[in-house]
């Protein structure tokens, strides 16, 4: 199938259309200034003999590029693809957004894979134009320049919060990127925020976004001491690879703000990438809606309330130990949390690990799967191995519950946890689901 970029025709349209529906599917290099934009860059487009369109923003800095300063091309949304597929790519290029390559290296990205090196570059390349070191240094780029517009830390420490080995690296990464040196992005921003751990940042998505269902769910199952709604805004905690976060998410016109409370700002795009999973804010809702809406049993319920998107997890263990618990989870956190301290509010606990769970009923097994490695329910996961797993762990473990943690903690857009299959709206089941709970009967899907 083509890709997107390769399809120069389509491009240019989105490009002279400032389809903004098209951002974060490719990029657009501009070769008589050597920059890079976003399809919904509001310059005057240049001549179609003049663009080529890159599939990410790393082939575009690779190939000498630089980010436009208009629309921030390193700040959309990023592509529907990474959540859409299940294949090598797909899973590299969550992982590499959740952080693995800065923490464990190409190697640790492979391993997690369970590919060699060779096989993992050579698919990234082929597809994204950027191997997963490139990959890798766009992502650090553009922390760095999170760090530098929204707080007022000195420059050294932005450096080692973004993931730079050195200073001298990351001034280079920085004006090779930007064509601004650190100091001048943060003068041309005219912010001065926190030198703490406390940051707030926009979290864009492809409209439309129907937020009241995707956080009335997130609200009615928050979990006391992990989870509330307080002043119009999610807020829980979250288990970081360097230590416990607080995030407050409120929905906004056109962004959802996030207030993030960190331990240690090496986890900045980690918690950032996690937080836009929970939302699923990465789908491309038209394309879900417009098949979908096909259906005369949906049609209605799409056209009240367009871009519903799939309420994810911040964890796929967590999630699937509670889909496990039931009405004893909250117990279970009441017993095995651990202490945060929330000064801007009522939260007090973190999640507990499934090794603090292996001899807790009714999740021992799972928990015990989930610690020793045979379950594996991260950004990586091989959803179909997993779905395996959670079906061998005992009797109890019917395929709706299996299809309920694909759905939220795999992230499998075409998961299906109710009775009935719904084949007719593969590949977005997942969406459909979400669609189902305005109303619809099992009589009119049947």
């Amino acid at each position: 199938m083509q890709e997107v970029h390769e399809d120069t025709e389509r491009c240019v349209r989105a490009v002279r259309s400032k389809d903004a529906r098209f951002d974060g599917w490719f990029f657009t290099a501009v070769l008589t200034t050597r920059i890079y934009c976003r399809p919904s860059c509001p310059v005057v487009p240049p001549k179609a003999e003049n663009m080529r369109f890159l599939p990410s923003a790393a082939a575009a800095q690779q190939a000498g590029f630089r980010a436009c300063k208009r629309c921030r091309p390193d700040a959309s949304p990023g592509s529907p693809r990474w959540n859409e597929r299940a294949d090598l790519v797909a899973r590299a290029m969550r992982l590499i957004a959740d952080g693995v390559v800065d923490r464990d290296g190409v190697d640790g990205l492979a391993q997690r894979l369970g590919y060699s090196v060779r096989q993992v570059q050579r698919q990234l390349l082929a597809e994204l134009g950027a191997g997963p070191l490139a990959l890798a240094r766009a992502q650090r780029a553009q922390t760095a320049r999170l760090l530098i517009e929204t707080s007022a830390l000195p420059m050294g420490e932005v450096a080692l919060a973004a993931g730079f080995a050195s200073l001298r690296t990351f001034n280079d990464t920085v004006r090779e990127v930007f064509a601004m040196s650190p100091t001048e992005l943060r003068r041309r921003a005219g912010t001065g925020g926190p030198a703490s751990g406390s940051l707030s940042l926009r979290l864009p998505f492809r409209a439309p976004l129907h937020a009241d269902g995707l956080f009335a769910t997130l609200a009615a199952e928050a979990l006391p001491g992990v989870e509330e709604w307080r002043d119009g805004a999610y807020r829980r905690t979250l288990r970081l690879p360097n230590g416990p976060a607080i995030v407050s998410l409120r929905p906004m016109p056109g962004h959802i703000a996030a207030e993030l409370s960190l331990t240690d700002l090496r986890d900045l795009h980690t918690a950032i990438n996690r937080c836009r999973r929970l939302l699923d804010l990465d789908a491309d809702p038209e394309a879900v809606d417009a098949l979908l809406a096909e259906d005369a049993a949906l049609a209605p319920l799409i056209a009240a309330n367009p871009g519903r998107r799939v309420p994810r997890t911040v964890d796929g263990a967590e999630f699937a130990i509670r889909a496990f618990a039931g009405e004893k989870a909250a117990a279970l956190v009441a017993k095995h949390g651990e202490p945060v301290d929330d000064p801007g509010g009522g939260l007090s606990l973190l999640f507990p690990e499934p090794a603090a769970l292996v001899d807790e009923e009714p999740v021992a097994g799972l928990a015990r799967a989930l610690t020793d490695g045979e379950l594996e329910l991260g950004a990586g996961s091989d959803w179909t191995r997993a779905r395996q797993r959670l079906a061998a762990l005992g009797p109890g473990v019917d395929p709706g519950m299996v299809e309920l943690i694909a759905m939220r903690a795999l992230g499998d857009p075409d998961a299906f946890p109710r009775p009935g299959g719904g084949q007719r709206w593969r590949p977005w089941r997942a969406y459909a689901a979400q669609y189902l709970e305005d109303g619809v009967t099992e009589r009119e899907i049947a």
